[in-house]
């Protein structure tokens, strides 16, 4: 990676830490070969038997389960991205992360499990009202969340990992919580907004990067990401390139990050309400900043580390607690470890008692 400011971001001497700097010394055409190990790019697997668990055949998902009980679940929303591009972008775009890391789990034996995604999203309030863009409660998303948890976790995956890859971020952790405050069940789950895990990959070419500009909305970043997943749905003779409203009072800069929380600032642009123009009126494109400037060669590098970072993830999980094994009820819950002896059997089996029958502990 060049750039007349080069400089090198901190790695932690851990293995997360060492992973991505080894994806950041890699050369493109090494990032080529390591994507081509996922089969990045490929068709979406929402209809091919087998990627998920709803279309699974149940013995072989059993048999699948048995070696891997994790189970990602892909978050996005139904949202307009511009012109150029689908409404469906931040559900489509996570999928194709998700079936991506498990063809590569699978080429290891021990495939992880797929959830269909949920891609009814909420929006922050200068979201709200754009054409093509359907919201649904905070409530009504939070608890989506939690009962498809509960009903994985009563099937036997009982490690969940969310993707988002929408503005939603603390309502999952919220649903992720309200879960936990709820059922009170052992297990491992993780709201996890997979452009901040590798925003380091994001940085623009002033400072070593592939990008000329910061990533905001369905613009130079987004639409690479879309061209490399899913070139098929990103149509660049309708792209365009938009500016803030130059008769609007804007704060001075540097309060608030971008989408991808790379410039570390104070605040996140989730924090914030009232002052930020409505959509409709200042970007009525649905695009923030340069869509035109897009090349799918550009977000290799961060797919590569996200990809990397999944697989490393659900190893060092199944390191720590193998496939059928949770983390010790009376050590993590309100529970004790004899009342959840038949709940934490294997579905079906012999003295296994279905999670439903359970009495809840929490408010909700």
């Amino acid at each position: 990676m060049s750039g007349k400011n080069t400089r090198k971001p901190f790695f932690e001497d851990t293995s997360v830490g060492k992973m991505k700097e080894r994806i950041y010394n890699l050369s493109d055409r090494e990032i080529d070969d390591l994507l081509a190990e996922y089969e990045i790019p490929s068709s979406g697997e929402i209809e091919k038997p087998g990627s998920y668990i709803q279309n699974t055949i149940r013995k072989e998902l059993v048999d699948n389960r048995r070696k891997n009980d994790i189970v990602l679940i892909s978050v996005g929303s139904t949202e307009n991205h511009g012109d150029h591009t689908i409404s469906g972008f931040d559900t489509i775009q996570v999928t194709r992360i998700a079936e991506a890391v498990r063809r590569k789990t699978k080429k290891k034996g021990t495939p992880v499990n797929l959830a269909f995604p949920i891609n009814y999203g909420i929006h922050p309030p200068w979201h709200q009202g754009m054409p093509g863009t359907a919201m649904v409660s905070d409530n009504a998303f939070e608890e989506t969340i939690m009962h498809v948890m509960y009903g994985l976790w009563n099937d036997g995956f009982r490690k969940h990992i969310l993707i988002n890859n929408h503005a939603q971020q603390n309502e999952i952790e919220k649903a992720v919580k309200r879960f936990m405050n709820t059922f009170q069940l052992p297990g491992f789950y993780l709201a996890l907004e997979w452009h901040r895990a590798v925003r380091e990959f994001f940085e623009i070419e002033a400072y070593g990067g592939k990008f000329k500009t910061r990533f905001v909305h369905a613009d130079e970043a987004e639409t690479s990401i879309g061209l490399l997943l899913m070139p098929e749905m990103v149509n660049m003779e309708h792209a365009v390139d938009t500016s803030p409203m130059k008769d609007y009072k804007y704060l001075p800069d540097g309060h608030f990050d971008k989408s991808v929380e790379d410039l570390y600032r104070p605040n996140t642009y989730k924090t914030r309400a009232g002052d930020i123009p409505l959509e409709l009126v200042s970007t009525p494109e649905a695009v923030v900043g340069n869509a035109t400037l897009a090349d799918a060669q550009k977000a290799k590098r961060a797919i590569a580390a996200i990809c990397e970072y999944l697989v490393l993830l659900n190893d060092e999980i199944l390191q720590t607690w193998p496939a059928g094994t949770v983390p010790e009820p009376e050590k993590t819950t309100f529970r004790t470890n004899r009342e959840m002896e038949p709940y934490l059997k294997e579905p079906g089996s012999r003295g296994w008692k279905s999670v439903y029958s359970l009495p809840k502990i929490g408010p909700y």
